[in-house]
């Protein structure tokens, strides 16, 4: 009778998962599907049971969880639109200095300055982007 209880508490654990998604529940339904086992194979008495369930729920949660997490963790979210543009290239349209400039980046124009506010870009020099600053390009030739 006790092997039947630990199959229905570990199928309702392991369903229960879908609502949480952090392998928790998952990993003590199958500590309580193992225990079901082990119940049903032996004439154990409940705390065995109960000791049986301990021990494979952390087991569970302290080895397979931890990799379940690394295996199914999220990727890094992709860098788009304006967080995506520091590292480019860009070609100088207009000279850029500290106070005026635009550079072509992507196929658009963008007003730009200078990282280091002392130099100047002459029109078709290649800069970097090295940040973006409200509307404007922060740029810088290299070395």
């Amino acid at each position: 009778m006790s092997a039947l209880i630990w199959l229905i508490a570990g199928l309702v654990l392991a369903a229960a998962e879908a609502l949480t998604g952090d392998f928790v529940l998952l990993m003590l339904g199958a500590a309580a599907l193992a225990t079901a086992g082990v119940s049903a194979a032996t004439d154990l008495p409940v705390w065995a049971d109960a000791l049986v369930f301990a021990v494979s729920s952390l087991v569970l949660l302290g080895g397979v969880r931890p990799v379940l997490r690394r295996r199914y963790a999220l990727p890094p979210a992709k860098a788009t639109n304006v967080d995506a543009l520091p590292g480019k290239q860009a070609l100088v349209l207009e000279e850029v200095a500290a106070h005026s400039g635009q550079v072509k980046l992507d196929g658009e124009v963008w007003t730009a300055r200078p990282l280091d506010v002392t130099e100047v870009y002459p029109p078709g020099t290649t800069v970097t982007v090295m940040q973006i600053d409200g509307a404007t390009a922060v740029v810088w030739k290299g070395p």
